[in-house]
């Protein structure tokens, strides 16, 4: 009989805020008994402790979203990409915060297959590097922060070249 998280979770919460009454029962008998005694501080946790989100592949995907949109936070992994991992790991698409610790881990296992988040971020920028390196067009188009795959310059391109800059005697 496996417990979910959160159940495993709320009986160890409740289990130590039992001993953390019964300690502090303890603790006003010995303060009473010998009030010379240093004061010590007991933590109180009002709320139960609870799961905000679940990791996978080193990244927090949020709880409330189905499992599909959730591991699209996780980059490297597309709409595409989500759908096979959870065919492959047979996983069903609900809510995240629904999956069992088994489920959980077979994600875990299959999105580690993939080359995803910090791996993948060196992989293309060691690649620019190699193409600065080398000095071919399209490395050159990246040191100069201009568009790289063959779109014109003229008018647009605003987003990659920056906010238009002035110059002098330039008026039609």
């Amino acid at each position: 009989m496996a417990l979910s998280l959160t159940a495993q979770l709320n009986k160890l919460s409740l289990s130590s805020s039992k001993q953390t009454l019964k300690s502090f029962e303890g603790f006003k008998a010995v303060q009473a008994a010998a009030p010379v005694a240093k004061a010590v501080q007991m933590p109180f946790r009002r709320t139960p402790l609870r799961v905000q989100a679940a990791r996978i592949g080193g990244v927090e995907v949020p709880n409330q979203k189905y499992v599909e949109f959730s591991l699209q936070y996780i980059f490297g992994i597309g709409h595409t990409t989500a759908k096979a991992i959870l065919v492959s790991t047979g996983v069903e698409n609900k809510r995240t915060k629904d999956l069992t610790e088994e489920e959980l881990t077979k994600l875990r296992e299959e999105v580690d297959r993939y080359t995803v988040e910090g791996d993948l971020r060196r992989f293309n920028a060691l690649n620019i590097k190699r193409l600065k390196e080398i000095g071919c067009y399209r490395g050159r188009r990246h040191y100069n922060n201009l568009p790289v795959r063959g779109q014109r310059t003229k008018n647009n391109a605003r987003t990659r070249k920056g906010k238009a800059k002035p110059i002098a005697g330039k008026r039609k």
